[in-house]
Parts: C-alpha cells; sequence; structure tokens
C-alpha cells in the first residue's frame, strides 16, 4: 500500500514537471518568433500616419506655448487686480479724508453765512440797504432769504425799487427749478 502511494507521488511529479517544462519550451518558442519577425520587418503604418503624429506633435508645442502666456497673462492680471484693489482702498480713505474737510469747510461757511446775516439783521435797515444794492442779486437775495422776515422786509422796503424787484424775483425764482417730486 505504501508503494502505491509512493508510485501515485511520482506519477503526479513527473506529469507535473512534464507540465511545466511544455509551457517554458512554448513560451520560447513563441519569443522567438516574434523576434525573429521584430528583426525582418520594421514597423508598417498607413500612409500620412507618422506626418499626422507630426502635425499632432506641433499642435501640442504650440498650445502648450499659449497656455503659458495665458499662464502670465492670468499672473498679469492678478497683479493688476491687487493694484486696483489697493488703490480703491486708498481712494477710499481719500475720499472719507475729502469728505471730512468739506464738512468742516461746509459748516465754517454756513457759520460765516449765519453771523452775517445776523449782523445785517441787527443793522438799521437805512445803513443796510446800500450794501444790499452793491451786492449781486443773487448774493443778495441769498442773505435776505435767511434772516427774519421783519428784518428782511425792512430791508427791502429801503432799497431802490428796481433792486427790490431785482432781488425779489432772484428769491421767488431759487427753487423754481427743484423737482417737484
Amino acid at each position: 500500500m505504501l508503494w502505491i502511494i509512493a508510485l501515485l507521488f511520482a506519477m503526479s511529479g513527473t506529469i507535473k514537471l512534464v507540465e511545466t517544462g511544455g509551457f517554458a519550451l512554448a513560451k520560447q518558442m513563441l519569443a522567438s518568433d516574434a523576434g525573429g519577425a521584430k528583426g525582418q520587418d520594421d514597423c508598417v503604418t498607413e500612409p500620412g500616419l507618422m506626418e499626422l503624429h507630426a502635425q499632432l506633435q506641433l499642435r501640442e508645442s504650440q498650445l502648450s506655448d499659449r497656455e503659458g502666456l495665458v499662464l502670465d497673462r492670468e499672473q498679469a492680471i492678478k497683479l493688476a487686480e491687487k493694484r486696483i484693489e489697493s488703490r480703491l482702498t486708498e481712494l477710499v480713505a481719500a475720499e472719507q479724508v475729502l469728505s471730512k474737510t468739506v464738512s468742516i469747510a461746509d459748516k465754517a461757511a454756513d457759520e460765516d453765512v449765519t453771523r452775517l446775516v445776523t449782523l445785517y439783521e441787527n443793522m438799521k435797515p437805512k445803513q443796510a440797504a446800500p450794501l444790499f444794492e452793491e451786492m449781486a442779486p443773487e448774493f443778495a437775495a441769498g442773505f435776505l432769504g435767511r434772516m427774519r422776515p421783519a428784518s428782511a422786509a425792512a430791508v427791502m422796503a429801503s432799497l431802490d425799487p428796481k433792486t427790490a424787484y431785482t432781488i425779489s424775483v432772484m428769491m421767488a425764482g431759487r427753487n423754481a427749478g427743484a423737482p417737484k417730486n
């Protein structure tokens, strides 16, 4: 019985050896056939295939160059955007400073006009009238419009009728062009 098992193991090993050796032999034969065919003939291509390949390589090179240019432009645009944002920030800050300055100047000018209006209101109408006759009608109308009505009426009564009429027209027409809505 041991002899039968040993005989079966031996037969199995022999079959395995023959199978592996045959496979390796077949691989070797295929490799030698392929090597011989390769050595005999170079790569066979269809007509124009190499020209197409050359054109594709040229196109790839052109696209690569364009890509480089696009990337350069993109970086230039980013730099320009940063500069613009920086300048915009500076302009906003300058606008705020200018707005404060204009506000201060407007307030000071308004205070000056208010003082002059108070001064003209406190003057006697006969003394103020010659000053108003020398002023430009638009300027005089501005002062008289800000004065108390009683003081303005007294000054207007002391003016030359033509000057008083001109100033009255200016005062009446000051807001004529203003929107009504």
